[in-house]
């Protein structure tokens, strides 16, 4: 008898708890971007005779409802530490955690990827780079070059990758910095490098583009708490990261202008610290055309650096070495564009750019 009213009264607590979120989620209005997360998320499909048919709208409701859950990150939080402290499980959606860093599964290695990479950089070299002066390309290793190995995850043939972009970009001298970088020069929840930890990959860089970084500057503190993008991806109760600034005098009398929205604006960006991403502190983050000009410079010197956001904390480096900096990212801004803006010859040039990128490179234009 005491086992039949448990069963009952367990039915009813079920029953009742589904009909409280079922209630809470027809109330609660639709949100349209997770911060947590950083993207956007699903809106409710309409239904029509076509998507009813093909199964299309069942599919995109179903993805809606998840997206639209009522505590919804509380939800994902209780998964992500049930399958990582009681079930023991490698990774979590994708993502793991080890030696105190958050990290994403990036495998296998996308050869498809990698040629339309090269292709792109290939055409901007015959289109505008062929009077230039140097041309480096360099690869920024993800985390995973650190830590997936020793973790037991899977992980890139970095060497592979290394190969196949130096084969397909003849044209650019190759310039390797994993050697310069290790697990800690990450942040601990985020994609991103940390850039107080930058001081010998731009060296390395400085030197492969003939110049030398002679200003030994000073790092200062950032006073905010940084939850990167993993901290919300992988749902995991991660500690933030904090954050710091490198500065010299060319750094601090650097005048930036951003080519899209006219406005000129310093290197550091205060205002993204309190902002959805403050990583964005760095040279205000994703921007198709950014013109850095030192007054400071001893030189003409130009650099055009094409780039994904890794280049944001790593380019003020580069400031003292030039007169100007003119930064591109092509998943903004298409080539085409580019000679109406910037006049390559004589530049030097650097494309740098992330695993990450070169493994998902279908953005670029």
């Amino acid at each position: 008898m005491n086992n039949k009213r448990r069963d009952i009264a367990a039915a009813a607590a079920a029953a009742c708890l589904i009909f409280i979120l079922t209630v809470a989620f027809s109330l609660k209005p639709d949100g349209t971007y997770s911060d947590s997360e950083r993207r956007k998320l699903a809106s409710k499909p309409s239904l029509t005779l076509e998507t009813a048919v093909n199964g299309r709208y069942a599919e995109e409701y179903e993805t809606y409802m998840a997206d639209q859950f009522p505590l919804r990150d509380a939800f994902r939080r209780l998964k992500a530490c049930a399958g990582r402290y009681l079930f023991f499980l490698k990774d979590i959606n994708g993502y793991y955690e080890t030696e105190g860093q958050a990290a994403k599964v990036l495998y296998p290695l996308n050869e498809a990827s990698l040629d339309h990479a090269a292709a792109s950089f290939s055409s901007l070299y015959e289109d505008y780079l062929k009077d230039c002066g140097r041309i480096v390309f360099s690869i920024v290793p993800d985390k995973g070059y650190y830590l997936a190995g020793t973790y037991g995850c899977p992980m890139l043939d970095y060497e592979a990758l290394e190969k196949r972009m130096a084969e397909k970009m003849p044209w650019a001298a190759y310039c390797k910095i994993t050697d310069t970088l290790e697990a800690s020069s990450y942040y601990r929840t985020d994609t991103h490098w940390r850039q107080e930890c930058l001081g010998e990959t731009a060296g390395r860089l400085a030197e492969a583009l003939g110049v030398t970084l002679c200003d030994e500057g000073k790092t200062e503190e950032v006073k905010t708490d940084f939850y990167g993008v993993y901290s919300g991806q992988s749902a995991l109760p991660l500690k933030p990261d904090s954050m710091s600034r490198y500065v010299n005098d060319a750094i601090l009398e650097a005048e930036v202008r951003y080519a899209e929205s006219g406005v000129t604006g310093q290197v550091y960006d205060e205002a993204a610290l309190n902002g959805r991403d403050p990583y964005e502190y760095y040279l205000s983050g994703a921007e198709p055309l950014i013109m850095i000009r030192n007054p400071l410079a001893e030189n003409d010197r130009r650099l055009i650096l094409f780039r994904d956001s890794f280049a944001s904390s790593l380019a003020p480096y580069l400031i003292e070495a030039y007169r100007e900096i003119i930064m591109v990212d092509t998943r903004y801004m298409a080539p085409s564009l580019l000679g109406d803006y910037v006049d390559p010859s004589g530049c030097d040039v650097l494309f740098l750019y992330s695993t990450l990128i070169l493994n998902d490179s279908f953005s670029l234009k």
